[in-house]
């Protein structure tokens, strides 16, 4: 296989004609299918709708030690996602992140082998922007002009600028209390922004309500077909980076829950593929207390889960009173033998704060969140001290300051007295 330079870096030169193998999309829910390479939010049942491939095409073509010629980025794994003109690739570098060994945290939380997968170095300080490069892709390719998103900080960064990368309109609907870092990003990126005095499911109502009349593509969470491909790479690159075996345990934090709809549909198309087997890591969805209904529905053994009244917690990405993926991260936790479980933002925080300490990592609130749900598995017998851990952080703290800042009040020595410290 040959590589020729593209957007977004080095492009797979592969027998598949066109670049990617899509065959179709499919209800999530129904399984009806609906054609490819047409705009579609929804399905006509109202459920999110997923990308298939013809993946008995991709093991007779693609060869995954062909992989590592590719480019340093998400789009290594082109022939399985949507794109079919790599012109039409709008990339920043997203994807490839880090897979950190953390012996030191490991050792105080009671586990042998622990990894940190950290998101927060990609475009825009976080993971979104796998699910707004793919998204964004999509619409170059199918003519959008102009996209609108409901957010609770992290996606409205990413669409901003991949929408600015891309020449379109973006038209962003935030809670006003959004982190500050989310909001002065949008606005440089020059998107239109507006605070929403409510939550994240207040902002999605007024996308609903206008995006037909303003003439805008709805990108909201599982709205659109593409966000949850661009997700799912962080499955395929975690087989890659461990040698195409798959952990015992993944943490993820659970807002949406795309992260691990994508990575649960990764870990199947890789295994169609022929590149892994068919074990499973055992799947856990972090919750904040202040917001938790996957941890609810999981508890009350429910397909969906209910409207979590008054949702309240630091970790923005976990305010999400209603996922409408919900029933499909309730499959992959239960299908995994895995659990959910709700932390506390004061636990977020200060395991946040132990994880800077011990491994030089600073990372948001929400993967935080999972350290210290890890220490309660571990801590309760759920989880073995011999079983290989990943831990998904999926945003940079530096993010996150106004919630960090509870930690560190900061007070200032009157200069005169500086002389009469001794130095350490």
């Amino acid at each position: 296989m040959a590589k020729e330079d593209g957007p977004g870096g080095p492009c797979y030169k592969v027998s598949l004609r066109p670049m990617t193998i899509v065959d179709h999309l499919e209800c999530s829910y129904t399984g009806t299918r609906y054609e490819a390479g047409k705009l579609h939010n929804l399905s006509g049942e109202g459920w999110p709708l997923l990308v298939r491939y013809d993946l008995a095409k991709a093991r007779e073509s693609w060869n995954r030690e062909w992989i590592a010629d590719g480019p340093r980025s998400m789009w290594r794994y082109a022939p399985v996602l949507p794109v079919k003109n790599p012109a039409n690739i709008v990339s920043l570098g997203e994807g490839w992140s880090p897979l950190v060994r953390t012996p030191r945290l490991a050792k105080t939380l009671g586990c042998e082998q622990l990894w940190v997968k950290d998101e927060g170095i990609n475009p825009t300080g976080s993971f979104k922007a796998r699910g707004l490069s793919c998204a964004i892709s999509m619409c170059k390719e199918l003519g959008v002009k102009k996209v609108a998103i409901p957010s609770a900080g992290n996606a409205a960064s990413a669409m901003a600028a991949y929408a600015a990368a891309a020449g379109m309109e973006a038209h962003i609907f935030m809670p006003q209390d959004v982190p500050q870092a989310n909001y002065i990003e949008c606005k440089s990126f020059g998107a239109h922004v507006t605070l929403v005095n409510g939550l994240i499911s207040d902002c999605g109502r007024i996308v609903g309500e206008r995006k037909d009349a303003e003439g805008w593509f709805d990108v909201s969470t599982l709205k659109e077909p593409y966000r949850i491909e661009g997700k799912k790479t962080m499955g395929y690159e975690l087989a890659e980076q461990m040698g195409w075996t798959l952990p015992d345990v993944i943490f993820y934090p659970t807002g949406g829950g795309v992260g691990m709809i994508g990575m649960w549909k990764a870990f199947e198309e890789m295994e169609q593929m022929g590149w892994i087997g068919s074990r499973r890591p055992k799947m856990i969805a972090v919750q904040a207390t202040g917001c938790q209904p996957i941890v609810r529905a999981f508890e009350q053994g429910t397909e969906r889960s209910e409207f979590w009244q008054n949702a309240t917690t630091v970790s923005s990405g976990l305010r999400v009173p209603k996922p409408l993926g919900d029933f499909l991260v309730l499959k992959a936790v239960r299908q995994s033998g895995g659990t959910a479980i709700a932390v506390t933002d004061e636990e977020s925080l200060d395991w946040g704060i132990e994880l800077a300490k011990q491994e030089g990592m600073f990372v948001a609130p929400e993967g935080a969140a999972c350290v210290a749900a890890c220490q309660h598995l571990l801590n309760s017998g759920f989880l073995k001290p011999s079983e290989k851990i990943v831990i998904y952080n999926t945003g940079a703290g530096l993010k996150y300051l106004e919630a960090y800042a509870t930690r560190f009040p900061r007070t200032a020595l009157p200069v005169d007295s500086l002389s009469m410290i001794s130095p350490r």
